[in-house]
């Protein structure tokens, strides 16, 4: 069994799928628009088969997403070495994300950095 795809709804659909593509090496469907109940989405495609489903429907309830919340911590992504993982972290952080944690060794051995990335959603990069 695998895991086909993860979604998560966001407030800001274009600015979502454009980090994605932009920084993560996603690629974009043309979308979905739902014009009778305002639903509307893009899969992002990933080297392996992972997609990821961004949403967006009218009148959602965004809370504060505290970092010891329940549910969903974060969406970690390979990006194939530690040297990748510094670059692609200073390049996010120059682009005005706010890195939570790293790059760094964890007690269990990955090297990674998280930063807060899309509306206060974590994502976690590592080798």
């Amino acid at each position: 069994m695998i895991i086909e795809h993860v979604a998560m709804y966001v407030n800001d659909l274009i600015a979502a799928r454009d980090f994605f593509v932009r920084f993560l090496g996603g690629r974009s469907d043309a979308g979905y628009h739902n014009p009778r109940t305002g639903f509307s989405s893009f899969f992002i495609s990933f080297d392996g088969g992972a997609r990821l489903e961004l949403m967006n429907k009218p009148e959602m309830d965004d809370r504060e997403k505290s970092p010891g919340r329940t549910g969903y911590a974060h969406i970690a992504f390979s990006v194939g070495g530690r040297e990748r993982v510094d670059a692609l972290t200073s390049e996010l952080k120059a682009a005005g994300y706010k890195v939570i944690s790293g790059p760094r060794t964890t007690g269990d051995g990955y090297y990674e950095s998280c930063i807060a990335v899309i509306e206060g959603n974590q994502i976690e990069i590592t080798e």
